[in-house]
């Protein structure tokens, strides 16, 4: 017999060899019935697999996340069932899920494939899931895996191989398809019962450009047709609320072949909203403490072979600038951290002198392949509001606290009610993509757990997350259409200050290695934006809106009392523009309501012989008519910050 730990504490014992499934069905058969996936001693596995010893089990259903992943795996494996009926001969890459659905990396050789083929393959993936076909697991030696795919002729595959060690290798089938795999995978096919191919999509094998461009099919799948409508529902929605789209018609930014891929160009109400999201920023930097620093946009390539970022990032950065003086070099700035290191070391520090703060809106630069850019959200050219604390031991805990703060009232300030602090750690597995010590990772990691326990916040653990140089905290947002992002992130790091050997006097007269907290509550400036046009749809906080108010005179009569209005509100900070074309004043409104202009001001005769405007509010209509000042005071009020 094996004992059975329960997430409630609950333990059950059962015959050695028994199921997640077995576990769930001694519970109630309406669990069993809905159980994707199992977790044992922390390890997601097949809920059909023997568990052969003592263990913790968590059951895995469609609420969580695990079981999605899961659920999303197995109907990628379906989906390349489905090709390989359709289009034998066919070859494979890789079919991972993703955040929402998943992807298949396919060769087809001289056939062709478009959006207009994704149905045929849909109706297919529909029949052989009600075939409930069991997902069965089986270990499978390296020499028997390299011939069943040498029979094949799928090179893919065979690379994938290589890489593995034997003795580690699985295979999964369902029906008459089987695939390379570590799974897990959901019990049959029968749970996937609502299916929508998305779009075709061009990938190169393994990321690298100078490989095959595979083709890439993206799908997603749910257990009840009801939950695929209302996913494409949010589909539509988001399409509407594209950062792209909206960036374009709200005359936001641009972006030019001629500059460049990737590097965006912020037009003049864009630079508005961005600078104020900086001024913002700065006030409350200010008022904690931090002192504000510039550095320049390239750096030495010696400072990034000390701090270690050449090593792990070297090849996702621009390549070394060579001057032309005999073996000098020259990166563009990859990384803010290097730079502030060096302003910490131009003087002698005090153990009275810290915690030093150093705050700067950095530009960095990283090469991101040109199939990965997409807006903002990934761009090779990006603002971080980077900051970095050099403190001493006993105050990281108090200064990780205080960044808490300073990230939730970020949040609370644009509209983001709804994160979770995910606590990135580094992968136990895998230590060597770190630098440093075991036991100054180890007081790392546990500093921030106890930092985020005592602001009491919801946390989730990832391992393999962490940065190179240090674990950190990452705060993941959900935006209004229930889409995660990660936003705001702070890094505890032992590891840069002794790289850089960094040092200040204490009490006792001897030198001491500072501490390092990496902060930037915006992320990227350029994602931050991205995420915030899309969550309010380009309803952007009153405060924060490039135009604030439009003023529409009813004839050409009022355009002087127009002007002396936008003067007037002008000096109240109250921003906007005069439209002033020969329009009627329906034309006005209307255009107004599609740049999402938050106040129209109407102005004809009887507001200017009153000294008055007729308020509307976008989305909302005619407010009624005040005096100007009353105008203010309501704005001040609706502002909010």
């Amino acid at each position: 017999m094996i004992k059975i730990t329960l997430p409630d504490g609950t333990v059950k014992e059962f015959e050695k060899g028994a199921t997640g499934l077995d576990v769930a069905m001694s519970i109630s058969e309406g669990l069993a019935r809905n159980v994707l996936a199992a977790k044992v001693d922390g390890e997601v596995w097949d809920a059909t697999r023997p568990i052969e010893k003592d263990a913790t089990v968590q059951l895995l259903t469609w609420n969580d996340d695990e079981g999605k992943n899961t659920f999303w795996h197995s109907s990628a494996h379906l989906l390349a069932e489905a090709l390989e009926e359709l289009y034998p001969g066919v070859k494979f890459g890789i079919g991972p899920p993703i955040a929402n659905g998943f992807y298949y990396d396919i060769d087809l050789g001289d056939k062709e494939f478009g959006e207009d083929d994704l149905q045929k393959v849909e109706n297919k993936m529909t029949e052989l899931a009600r075939q409930k076909n069991e997902y069965q697991r089986s270990e499978i030696s390296k020499d028997e895996a390299l011939k069943y795919y040498k029979e094949k002729g799928d090179e893919y595959k065979l690379e994938l191989i290589d890489d593995l060690e034997d003795g580690s290798i699985t295979f999964y089938n369902q029906g008459n398809f089987t695939d390379l795999c570590r799974g897990p995978h959901i019990p049959h096919t029968g749970f996937i019962k609502a299916i929508k191919l998305l779009n075709v999509a061009g990938a190169y094998w393994r990321g690298d450009e100078k490989r095959k461009q595979l083709t890439r099919i993206y799908g997603v799948s749910f257990p009840k047709q009801k939950e695929l409508k209302e996913h494409l529902e949010r589909l539509e929605e988001a399409k509407k609320r594209d950062h792209r789209k909206l960036g374009r018609e709200l005359e936001l930014f641009t972006f030019s072949e001629k500059v460049g891929m990737g590097l965006p160009l912020w037009l003049p109400k864009g630079t508005l909203l961005r600078e104020r999201l900086e001024n913002f920023m700065r006030r409350a930097q200010i008022k904690a403490g931090y002192d504000p620093v510039v550095t320049p946009h390239i750096g030495s390539k010696a400072l990034y072979e000390t701090s270690g970022h050449y090593e792990k990032y070297g090849e996702d950065s621009f390549q070394p600038i060579a001057t032309p003086h005999e073996g000098e070099e020259f990166l563009l700035k990859p990384m803010n951290c290097p730079h502030h290191c060096e302003i910490y070391n131009s003087k002698p520090r005090s153990y009275r002198d810290l915690p030093v703060r150093l705050a700067e809106f950095g530009t960095v630069y990283r090469y991101e392949q040109s199939g990965e850019l997409h807006g903002l959200t990934r761009v090779r050219g990006f603002t971080q509001d980077d900051a970095h604390i050099f403190c001493r031991p006993d105050q990281v805990k108090e200064e990780f606290i205080k960044v808490i703060d300073l990230v939730l009232y970020v949040f609370e300030a644009l509209g983001f009610e709804n994160y979770t602090a995910q606590v990135s750690l580094r992968d136990p597995e895998n230590k060597s993509k770190y630098i440093g010590r075991d036991e100054l990772w180890e007081k790392a990691e546990r500093e921030i757990q106890e930092a985020a326990d005592e602001k009491g916040l919801t946390t989730v653990t990832e391992l393999g997350e962490a940065a190179f140089y240090g674990p950190k905290l990452d705060f993941m947002v959900k935006d209004a259409l229930g889409r995660s992002w990660q936003l705001g992130t702070i890094q505890v790091d032992y590891n840069l200050p002794e790289r850089f050997e960094l040092e200040y006097t204490g009490a006792d007269n001897n030198k001491h290695r500072p501490v390092m907290i990496h902060r930037a509550p915006f992320g990227s400036l350029e994602r931050f934006v991205a995420v915030l046009i899309e969550h309010c749809g380009g309803n952007f906080p009153l405060w924060l809106a490039p135009d604030q108010i439009a003023i529409l005179p009813i004839s050409e009569k009022y355009h002087d009392y127009a002007e002396e209005l936008k003067n007037n509100l002008n000096e109240n900070d109250i921003r906007g523009f005069i439209d002033n074309r020969d329009e009627k004043i329906g034309r006005k409104i209307r255009d107004a309501e599609v740049k999402k202009v938050p106040y129209m001001l109407i102005v004809g005769e009887k507001e200017r012989d009153e000294e008055k405007v007729s308020v509307r509010r976008h989305g909302e209509g005619d407010i009624g008519s005040m005096a100007v000042s009353d105008f203010i005071s309501h704005f001040a009020e609706a502002s909010g910050v």
